[in-house]
C-alpha cells in the first residue's frame, strides 16, 4: 500500500517543483515579461498524478486583469514530466541543480530559448527535490533489498530507474540488476544510448522477459483487449503458436547483440502455461545462441529465480564489449536514422515540416550533440500498436520534436503519444476503500 499510495513524497515533489516553475513563468509574464517571453511558444505544462484527459488542453489566467495573461496550456502526468527524467539521470545533487538551470521553458520573441536558470526557478526546484534525490531503499516479500527510485515512462521518456539508484546499488553488493522498461526497443535502447552515456556505467549482461503469451499475442492470430480474459484458444496447449510469434524475440536479441551485450532469456512462467511452450520458447533462444531459464518468482518466490539466476552469472562472466549504437558527434537525424532502422527495422524516417524546423532550430543553438529519447508505442516495433511480430517494409514517422535540455535529450515524437492519459470505464479508483477495521482495500 505505501508502495502504491505516497511511498516518500518522491512524485509529489516533482509535482511540487514542475508546478512551481509553472507559476513562475506565468508569473513573469504577468510582472512585465522582461525576457519578453512568446506566450504563444510557452512549452512548460503543469503536471500532476491524476490520469484526467479534461487537463490535456487548457487556457490559463482567465478572469480579471489580476488574474494573469491569458494563454493556452495543459497538464501531463507527473511521469511525463521533465524533472522525473531529470531525476533520474541526476548524479549528484550539483548535477541536479545545473540540469535543472538548463531547462527550456518556451522561446522568446526573438526565437532564443529561455531557461528555468532565467526565469530564477532552478535554485528553488532543486531544494524541493534535494530529498527526492535520495532513492528508496525496500525489500522483496523474502528480504533482497530493492532500491525503488523514479519514474520515468519509457515511451514518453528514457524509461529508467535513477543514477543515483545504480550508483548505490553497484557498491552494496557483488551484482546489480537495474530494470529498463519495456522492450529492447524502448527501455534497454534508451539505456544503452541514453543512460549508459550520463552514468558512465557499462552492462555485462541484459536479461530479456519473455512469455508464452506474449509470443502468442505476436503472431498476429489472437485479438486481446485490456481488461478481458484472455481468448479460451490463446491458453490452450500450441508450441506452434509460441513459434509463429519467434521473429518479435529474435529482433529483441539482435538488438541486445548489436549494443555488445550478452542477451539471457527469462521465460517468465503463467499458470496457464505449458512445459511445450516453455520448450519452442528456449528452442528459439538456442537457435539464437543465447542462454535462457524458466523464472517462476510469483509461485515459488526466489527458490524459482535460481536457474535464472545461474545463467546471468555465468553469462556475466564472460564479460561484454558494451558501445552505444551512435556518437555525439552524429546530426541528430542521422542518430534518429541509426534507432528507427537499425533498432525497430524501419525503411526509413519521414519528417513533418515542424520536426524538420524543429530539428534545424536545436542544431543551430547548439543542442546537437544531445542523445535520442524516442516517443514511441511499447506495443510495437514500429508506431503502429498493430503492427505485431518483426514489422517490416514500413517507414517511421516523426510528427514533432521536442528539446528536453534539462534531462539533456532530444524527443522526437512518433504516431499518437500522449503525455496525459484517461481514465477508463471503470477505473481502478471504483474499487478502492476502507473497510470496517480501516484497512484499505482494493489498492493492491
Amino acid at each position: 500500500e505505501e508502495l502504491n499510495l505516497h511511498l516518500t513524497g518522491d512524485f509529489h515533489a516533482v509535482t511540487a517543483a514542475n508546478n512551481l516553475l509553472a507559476a513562475l513563468i506565468d508569473n513573469h509574464i504577468y510582472q512585465g515579461n522582461q525576457l519578453s517571453i512568446n506566450i504563444k511558444r510557452v512549452s512548460w505544462r503543469r503536471v500532476m498524478d491524476v490520469n484526467d484527459r479534461a487537463l490535456r488542453n487548457i487556457v490559463v489566467g482567465l478572469g480579471t486583469t489580476l488574474d494573469g495573461i491569458p494563454r493556452e496550456g495543459g497538464f501531463d502526468i507527473t511521469a511525463a514530466s521533465e524533472l522525473m527524467a531529470v531525476l533520474g539521470l541526476a548524479t549528484s545533487l550539483q548535477d541536479l541543480r545545473e540540469r535543472l538551470g538548463r531547462i527550456v521553458i518556451g522561446y522568446d520573441r526573438h526565437k532564443n530559448p529561455v531557461t528555468a536558470e532565467q526565469i530564477k526557478g532552478a535554485g528553488a526546484m532543486t531544494v524541493l527535490l534535494k530529498d527526492a534525490l535520495n532513492p528508496n531503499l525496500m525489500q522483496t516479500l523474502e528480504g533482497t533489498p530493492a532500491l525503488v527510485h523514479t519514474g520515468p515512462f519509457a515511451n514518453i521518456a528514457h524509461g529508467n530507474s535513477s543514477i543515483v539508484a545504480d550508483q548505490v546499488g553497484i557498491r552494496s553488493g557483488s551484482y546489480l540488476i537495474t530494470e529498463a522498461g519495456f522492450g529492447s526497443d524502448v527501455g534497454a535502447e534508451k539505456f544503452f544510448n541514453l543512460k549508459c552515456a550520463a552514468s558512465g556505467m557499462s552492462p555485462d549482461v541484459a536479461v530479456i522477459v519473455a512469455t508464452v503469451r506474449a509470443l502468442k499475442l505476436n503472431s498476429g492470430k489472437f485479438q486481446v483487449k485490456a481488461g478481458k480474459p484472455l481468448p479460451e484458444e490463446m491458453v490452450a496447449e500450441s508450441p506452434e503458436d509460441v513459434m509463429a510469434g519467434a521473429a518479435n524475440l529474435r529482433r529483441h536479441i539482435a538488438n541486445i547483440r548489436q549494443h555488445g551485450v550478452i542477451p539471457v532469456i527469462a521465460v517468465n512462467s503463467f499458470p496457464t502455461d505449458h512445459a511445450s511452450e516453455h520448450a519452442a520458447i528456449g528452442a528459439i533462444a538456442e537457435e539464437e545462441g543465447a542462454a535462457w531459464a524458466i523464472a517462476e518468482p510469483f509461485s515459488r518466490g526466489a527458490e524459482g529465480m535460481v536457474a535464472l539466476a545461474e545463467a546471468v552469472r555465468e553469462a556475466a562472466e564472460h564479460g561484454s564489449n558494451f558501445a552505444p549504437l551512435y556518437t555525439p558527434d552524429m546530426t541528430l537525424t542521422e542518430k534518429i536514422e541509426t534507432i528507427a532502422t537499425k533498432v525497430y527495422g524501419a525503411d526509413g524516417v519521414e519528417y513533418d515540416i515542424k520536426a524538420k524546423r524543429q530539428l534545424a532550430d536545436y542544431e543551430a543553438h547548439g543542442y546537437g550533440n544531445l542523445p535520442i529519447c524516442m516517443a514511441k508505442t511499447q506495443y510495437s516495433f514500429s508506431h503502429n500498436p498493430a503492427l505485431l511480430g518483426a514489422p517490416t517494409g514500413w517507414t517511421l514517422p516523426v510528427r514533432e520534436v521536442q528539446l528536453v535540455a534539462g534531462a539533456g535529450f532530444v524527443l522526437p515524437l512518433t504516431g499518437s503519444i500522449n503525455r496525459m492519459p484517461g481514465l477508463g470505464l471503470h477505473p481502478a479508483a471504483h474499487s478502492i476503500d476502507i473497510d470496517a477495521d480501516g484497512n484499505v482495500v482494493g489498492l493492491s
